[in-house]
């Protein structure tokens, strides 16, 4: 029954796509993972068990759990949403070289945050869910997971490291358009996302997470989490959409970012105690408050040219 399910949601989408929807789809369902709910109560922390949780995130830490206890995530989406191939796959927002960044400091929280506070970070504000415990199954098995990738890079060739992607972003010294950006999306987003923005599930059951995630609304990351700055948002849309054809240029990764960070989403509470020192905010950051006078829309829209000197001439005094 399940994989009617799913074949049934695989024909609603090609049957409103065009052919590039077609080959969007398929590469979608070859990427997606294998499910299966075999996980005991007396789990022990793995690297497998790791894998899993990334790339079914909504099966094992969703809010539909039959466990409250482990509903962890506040949406039914997979990490693997964003960490493509669960992390494994070099280039943007591959988990491969993760353990090697930590522990840094953290203009956000203030201090040095080590990889458990950048998991957390993660599923408070891009799972709009809650934190792991530190010493949790879950929590160790996602460290033990995100090590291995780490080993397996160190033994990588160079050729094998080289990400397969197009020309990293470049900022555009204007303002964001959002009535361009909805056009893009019109033409290359919405035969995978939805003409609503809200996805493409992977079966009936909302356990089984989605094909294509939601991108704004309360099943979407919230406003806290970093997707939701513009160009951090441009940067994964220019390297990794569409998917399997990876062409956008940079004025039209850039509008149609903030199309997408226009729309509603869930709130995070108690944004403003972000950035203890206001001078390290991000100058994408769409949330008050900053140390600038320059206004809201021009953090989350632009032009950035001008804030990006004004912190510059600020560090120099």
């Amino acid at each position: 029954m399940l994989n009617k399910q799913k074949g049934f949601s695989l024909w609603l989408a090609v049957s409103m796509g065009s052919i590039a929807g077609i080959a969007v789809v398929l590469l979608a369902v070859w990427l997606s993972p294998i499910k299966s709910f075999t996980i005991g109560p007396q789990i022990e922390p793995s690297i497998e068990y790791g894998r899993r949780l990334i790339r079914e995130t909504a099966a094992l830490m969703g809010p539909g759990h039959e466990d409250p206890e482990m509903r962890f995530s506040g949406t039914y989406m997979d990490c693997a949403s964003c960490h493509l191939d669960a992390g494994a796959r070099p280039g943007t927002l591959s988990l491969l070289q993760a353990t090697s960044r930590y522990p840094r400091f953290s203009g956000r929280d203030g201090n040095e945050r080590d990889l458990r506070d950048r998991v957390n970070g993660c599923m408070t504000r891009s799972m709009n869910g809650t934190e792991l415990s530190r010493d949790s199954t879950e929590m160790r098995s996602i460290v033990m997971y995100i090590n291995n990738l780490n080993a397996q890079y160190a033994v990588m060739g160079q050729s094998k490291r080289e990400p397969n992607e197009p020309p990293a972003f470049v900022e555009p010294d204007r303002g964001a358009d959002i009535s361009a950006g909805q056009i893009v999306y019109q033409q290359r987003c919405e035969v995978c996302h939805g003409s609503d923005g809200q996805g493409l599930a992977a079966a009936t059951a909302k356990s089984e997470g989605y094909l294509f995630p939601p991108l704004w609304g309360f099943d979407s990351f919230n406003n806290g989490a970093g997707m939701t700055r513009i160009l951090t948002a441009a940067r994964f849309i220019k390297a990794r959409m569409p998917l399997g054809q990876e062409d956008l240029t940079d004025d039209e990764a850039y509008d149609v970012a903030a199309f997408v960070n226009s729309h509603e989403r869930s709130q995070r509470a108690n944004l403003e105690l972000d950035y203890p020192d206001l001078t390290k905010k991000r100058i994408d950051s769409p949330y008050p408050p900053y140390a600038d006078d320059f206004p809201i829309e021009q953090h989350r829209l632009g032009p950035f040219k001008p804030i990006r000197e004004y912190y510059e001439n600020l560090s120099k005094l």
